[in-house]
Formats: structure tokens, sequence, C-alpha cells
């Protein structure tokens, strides 16, 4: 039985790394997958992009607004087998709306779907995809990283030119080229030390 798998875990847990390893093993066994992310996603373009420096192309990006299950149909029509999995990465910026449209393409469609991101922003709040996701996948699965002082990263704290940051727009993708906008995953209590106890 097809599932909606939600992978998730702070800024460098291997998100993306995981997902591509996942692509690997089913066409290494003659199957079909799909691989897609948010558009708004403009680190790597049409790529995804693992830290260790393992690329891949996307088969599409997923608009704001995108029936996800319409793009599913329409790029999986090209493979003479079925579509297998579809995977995902940077699923938090998908809306609750095009979460729902993945669960509908496992229940109704009969396709699994394994989703990579992260749960909560830079404030420590939900993304609303990833709040979606929490609330109507079948598996839930934490992929897990270390802050600076070795014990278990929970949130992505924000920096912009070397400085913590805790107000802004959710979404600021990393621009390390020019050392604006980058992220380190922190555990709890380091968090609280450089927001100055601040949680949003």
């Amino acid at each position: 039985m097809a599932k909606l798998y939600f992978r998730y875990g702070a800024m460098n847990s291997g998100k993306s790394t995981a997902l591509l390893q996942a692509a690997f093993n089913y066409e290494e066994r003659g199957q079909h997958v799909l691989l897609a992310k948010p558009e708004i996603d403009t680190k790597g373009a049409g790529h995804i992009s693992s830290r260790l420096g393992v690329e891949r192309p996307v088969d599409f990006l997923i608009g704001r607004g995108d029936d996800v299950r319409a793009l599913v149909a329409a790029h999986g029509a090209r493979y003479i087998g079925a579509v297998a999995c579809l995977l995902i990465d940077e699923a938090q910026f998908l809306s609750p709306e095009q979460v729902d449209d993945l669960l509908r393409l496992v229940v109704e469609d009969g396709i699994p779907v394994l989703a990579y991101g992260i749960r909560t922003d830079f404030r420590t709040r939900a993304f609303p995809g990833s709040a979606r996701l929490m609330e109507v996948s079948h598996s839930l699965e934490e992929l897990k990283t270390i802050c600076r002082c070795g014990r278990k990263a929970l949130f992505n704290a924000r920096l912009v030119g070397g400085r913590f940051v805790f107000d802004g727009d959710q979404v600021a993708i990393d621009d390390l080229d020019h050392d604006q906008v980058t992220y380190e995953s922190l555990c709890a209590q380091d968090y609280l030390l450089a927001s100055g106890g601040r949680l949003s």
C-alpha cells in the first residue's frame, strides 16, 4: 500500500542526500521515479543539490498554486511503466493544499510520496507545508544532525552577514556566494542563548 512519508530534520541533517539515495535505490531496481521541488527554492535552480556535492535535475518544479497531481500525471506519462515514487525536496515550501494533493496521489493514485523538508523556520514556527505534512502523513521520520556543542540540533538559526537575526520574512534562501543569508542548526539551549531567550 502506498504511503505519504515526511522525513524532516534541521538543516544539514542529510535530507537532500537521503532523497537522492532513495531515487538511486528505486532506479537501480529498474523503477521510475519523479523528483520535484517547489520553485521558490532557487538554490540549485532546477536541481536537487546535496551539501556533499551530489546533485540531480528535478523532473519538474512546483509553482505556487500548482496542482501536484496534475504535474505528476503530465510528467509521469513519458514512462512506459508506472511511476514507482514521487520524491519532493524542500517540502516545507508547499502549500497545505499541495500537501493534500500528495495525500490524494498516495490514496487515490497509489503512488508513494517521500517528502523531505524542515519543520520550522528561523523563529521556531512551523512552515505551513510542514505543519500539514505532520498532520496527514502516514509516516514521520526525523533525520538528525548535531549542534556546534554536540547536542541534537532542533532549530535553524538565520544569520545575515554572519550575525544572528530573529526578525524577517519566513523564507530567505541561503546566499553563500555573497555571505548574506546563511543558517546554522542549533540545539534548543544554544538557540535560546543566541536569541536571548526568544522563541518567536
